[in-house]
């Protein structure tokens, strides 16, 4: 195995996570609203925009990293039937995490499972019970929990419920409120999004053990990568523009897994070129520092930063550019700005001291 490693870490994964993490960092701090950037909202329904690939991206990346996790386990005398054990742990607490966020975010106690750590535990589940088969299995699988999710959405019976491509009218909204008693307010997302966007778990699994195949050279591992990213792109846009699958990020369907999916490939792709092939480490640190604690900056910016750091952060930065006569517009950005550095820097704090927060 030819992956560049920092403290025992891979570099071009961490890259990738950071890359992800960063960006979705960035959106706490407001910097995205401020500065009215389409692409890095989401797509309202039936489209695609930029910021749809963030989720995915999770998803995808949290599989490529599993059989790098068990081989450094199964090394130290760890097996597969053992680790089970971990992973249920590790799964119930990122439910945990993700059910309390929207606690948090909605200020009492609720029972919501949109949010991607709660979705997460239920790919990860899926895609290790899955992962010792080979490879044509794992896919195939994946390929069954897409097919098995649109022919629900289509055939579903329930009246009011049984239109496939409709906010608030298919059957995940129905199965929203058999879990939740209540539908996504106004947003059209739903919980069962978990089951096919387990697609991309499993694409992410099979994707890492690309990586650890030793018997692979690099510039093979790049073309498979780069073969079934452009493959996926075709597929789900094919199925888009032929009628049969519209792309909606907000309940996954085949096509916007398909796209999303092809997308995640090429920016590994990119990733392991830059990094495992050019050497060009030095570029990708300042991402790669945040990856390496991707859920513990998440947790922080999505309840500290959002409702305190933020605010905080504002007093100063808000008060002395008022001071010096700038717009409110200009105060914003610098606020958002100062709390992008600020949280880097905590980054780069945990990262100096290796502190990494494992689940």
């Amino acid at each position: 195995m030819s992956v560049e490693k920092v403290q025992g870490r891979v570099l071009s994964l961490d890259f990738f996570r950071g890359l992800t993490m960063f960006l979705l960092v960035a959106e706490t701090t407001g910097l995205y609203s401020i500065m009215d950037w389409t692409q890095m909202h989401h797509h309202p329904w039936h489209g695609f925009r930029f910021w749809d690939l963030i989720q995915p991206f999770f998803m995808f990346i949290v599989g490529v990293a599993m059989p790098f996790s068990l081989a450094r386990r199964e090394a130290k005398g760890m097996t597969y039937q053992k680790n089970w054990k971990h992973i249920l742990t590790r799964c119930l607490v990122l439910f945990i995490m993700g059910t309390g966020i929207q606690c948090a975010y909605s200020g009492k106690l609720v029972w919501e499972l949109w949010n991607v750590l709660a979705q997460l535990s239920a790919t990860i589940l899926i895609a290790y019970a899955v992962m010792k088969l080979k490879i044509k299995w794992q896919f195939l699988l994946s390929l069954v929990l897409l097919l098995l999710t649109d022919c629900l959405y289509r055939f579903f019976p329930v009246e009011g419920f049984n239109h496939a491509f409709v906010k608030d009218e298919s059957f995940g909204s129905w199965m929203d409120l058999v879990l939740m008693g209540k539908m996504n307010p106004g947003g059209g997302w739903v919980a069962i999004n978990c089951i096919p966007t387990a697609a991309h778990t499993i694409w992410g699994v099979i994707t890492g053990k690309l990586l650890l195949n030793a018997t692979r050279s690099n510039i093979n591992k790049l073309k498979q990568m780069c073969l079934w990213g452009v493959v996926f792109l075709i597929a789900g846009y094919g199925l888009d523009f032929a009628g049969i699958s519209p792309i909606i990020k907000r309940i996954s369907t085949v096509s916007f897994v398909f796209v999303s999916g092809g997308c995640a490939l090429l920016v590994l792709a990119f990733s392991f070129w830059l990094i495992d092939m050019k050497r060009q480490v030095k570029i990708v640190m300042p991402f790669a520092i945040v990856g390496m604690n991707s859920i513990l900056i998440y947790l922080l910016t999505q309840t500290l930063g959002d409702q305190w750091f933020n605010s905080f952060v504002g007093i100063f930065t808000g008060g002395f550019t008022g001071l010096l006569g700038f717009s409110e517009h200009i105060q914003a950005v610098v606020t958002a700005l100062a709390v992008l550095g600020f949280e880097w820097l905590f980054c780069y704090y945990l990262y100096k001291k290796s502190i990494f927060l494992k689940v």
